[in-house]
Order: C-alpha cells, then structure tokens, then sequence
C-alpha cells in the first residue's frame, strides 16, 4: 500500500529529528536542514542512511545530493553555477525547487535548497508515488 504525503512526511520528521536532534515542532515543511535545523556536510550521511532504513529504500550516493556537480568547473566558474551547471542540477533533482538559488546560484549557499520538504519528495519519488 502507498504511503500518502503526510506518512512520508511523519517519518521523514522523525529521521530528521533523531539525526539532527531537533524537536518535531522545528521540522516543518519549509525548513532548511542546514541554516534552520542545524545540519552539517556528515549529518547528511546520517539523514541518508536513516532514509534508507525507515522506507525500506535504497540511495545511491550522490543521488539526493549531487555535490559532485559543484566541483566540476564544466558546472561552476567563479564560485557560481552555471547554465549548464543549472541544467544538470535540474536533471537531477527534480524534487528540489530551484529557482530561488537559481537567482543567485552562488555555490556557498547551494545547502539552503534542501527543506523538508524537499526530502519528502525525494522520498516520494524513490518510493513510486
């Protein structure tokens, strides 16, 4: 059976909270995982990993968090992404909203892309649904 939105959500509330030691009241939708809730480059692992074991899912590395794209100069040139460095992000994170970094598209703050919600979607789509 399909897990609605608001299952996939609770549950990646909870990883998000256990991970990140945060109280379930700070995880809502909107939040940053870096600048609201805290999170650090190897916190990202743990999220990952927690992911994985609650959904019954498996994630390649680089998969949620393509970083490799911000160190290729094909997809950077002076600390800001390219078009074609937007291009692959697009491509490869369609469950992350982008036009917001899209108008600034500095590299240093590439992490405020990931909310909660983005994590739900991504879910979502390794899930199927």
């Amino acid at each position: 059976m399909a897990l609605t939105q608001e299952e996939v959500f609770d549950k990646v509330k909870d990883v998000l909270v256990d991970a990140l030691s945060v109280d379930d009241d700070e995880v809502v939708a909107d939040a940053k995982l870096v600048e609201d809730l805290g999170a650090e480059s190897i916190d990202f692992l743990d999220i990952v990993f927690r992911l994985e074991k609650a959904f019954g899912i498996k994630i390649e590395q680089g998969e949620m968090i393509p970083d490799n794209v911000l160190n290729d100069p094909q997809y950077v040139a002076d600390g800001r992404v390219t078009d074609n460095g937007m291009a692959e992000l697009r491509r490869r994170m369609p469950h992350v909203e982008l036009d917001e970094f899209d108008a600034d598209r500095d590299v240093e703050k590439f992490s405020n892309i990931f909310t909660v919600d983005a994590v739900v979607r991504f879910v979502q789509t390794k899930l199927g649904e």
